[in-house]
């Protein structure tokens, strides 16, 4: 008889209400007997897979734009999305999986022509005080870690992370020894630092000193070849975009800079020796060297000409070969100054 009155399917309001007191029943009662808790689990399981198929479709049917909406709607309105966040860690893989589908889609959905998650993210920025230091917990830090870069695609979240103490953080959290989260905590990091090109110029220019002293000391100089890898092709992305011309120009006058990217130069890995290569013409190409760059240029100018006349890429690439040039040529017109001349054991 059972089987004749099934339950009618929930709207995808009452999915989102279903879920909020299921993620209520989990952070609320830790104390439950294990089988009631683990069922509850099980439901609130079931429930993420259905809302994301109501956000994503099912493979054969597309997803319905007012469904949708109603999803969104709901689920800020009620703080469901902080709810989640916190019960992340008592999920299974697959749930937390099918949360981050979840989370990630309601980022991006419109309702009335307006990106909702953006206005709730605004008024809960503690929310990234959360995710940030979930990169500490290796069983939570790739869940979290989709989770961050998903909310910083919004320029009002990735400000406020920006322009915490978080920041300090990162230099750590990218040294994990487990390959997988400091890869993950990588990609967060770039998001950081490209994705908002105003935001990303501001942040730099006003927190210059002490954040390229950690990026120099932590990245650049790091043991791992690795993080040295990512830092100096992050950092040439940096340097190069436009937005942060002026950060370009104060960071390419200091010696200390230029002594790091000579020595990177000189790594034994091909990658880092190209994106370095890309870093090193900008102090090159400034019309406005110190003293102190151009005495170490000449002093070393033998070698460094050497250096570039056998540095090669594998494959042909015409702009390469004209940047080598411009840089040879530029050393080996440079008028001496009368400064005392340093010459690098690097070189």
């Amino acid at each position: 008889m059972k089987g004749l009155f099934k339950s009618k399917p929930r709207t995808p309001v009452e999915m989102v209400q279903h879920l909020h007191e299921l993620l209520v029943f989990v952070l609320g009662n830790t104390e439950t007997r294990e089988k009631k808790r683990a069922e509850k689990i099980g439901e609130l399981d079931k429930l993420l897979l259905d809302i994301r198929t109501v956000l994503f479709g099912d493979g054969q049917i597309e997803p319905n734009t007012e469904a949708c909406a109603q999803v969104t709607k709901e689920f800020f309105q009620k703080d469901t999305f902080r709810l989640l966040i916190n019960c992340l860690p008592s999920l299974d893989s697959g749930a937390r999986q099918n949360a981050t589908h979840v989370i990630a889609n309601l980022q991006r959905q419109r309702v009335n022509s307006k990106v909702i998650a953006s206005e709730y993210l605004e008024n809960n920025l503690d929310i990234m005080d959360i995710l940030v230091p979930g990169y500490e917990d290796s069983d939570i830090a790739w869940t979290y870690g989709a989770i961050l870069r998903e909310c910083i695609r919004h320029q009002n979240v990735a400000r406020y992370v920006l322009e915490s103490d978080h920041m300090k953080k990162f230099f750590g959290y990218l040294q994990n020894p487990n390959f997988d989260i400091a890869s993950d905590v990588q990609a967060t990091f770039k998001e950081l630092l490209t994705r908002h090109k105003s935001t990303v110029a501001e942040f730099l220019s006003a927190n210059y000193d002490w954040f390229f002293r950690e990026y120099n000391s932590q990245l650049l100089q790091s043991e791992s070849y690795i993080t040295r890898r990512h830092a100096v092709k992050l950092l040439g992305d940096m340097l190069l975009d436009r937005s942060n011309s002026a950060v370009m120009v104060r960071y390419v006058t200091s010696l200390d800079h230029m002594r790091i990217m000579m020595n990177l130069l000189r790594d034994s890995n091909k990658t880092i020796k190209l994106d370095t290569f890309h870093v090193f013409k900008l102090f090159v190409a400034n019309h406005n060297k110190p003293p102190e760059i151009i005495s170490v240029l000449v002093t070393n100018r033998s070698k460094l000409l050497r250096f570039f006349g056998e540095f090669n890429i594998d494959k042909e690439d015409e702009q390469f070969e004209a940047d080598k040039s411009q840089i040879i040529k530029e050393i080996a017109t440079l008028q001496p100054t009368d400064r005392p001349c340093q010459d690098l054991d690097s070189f």
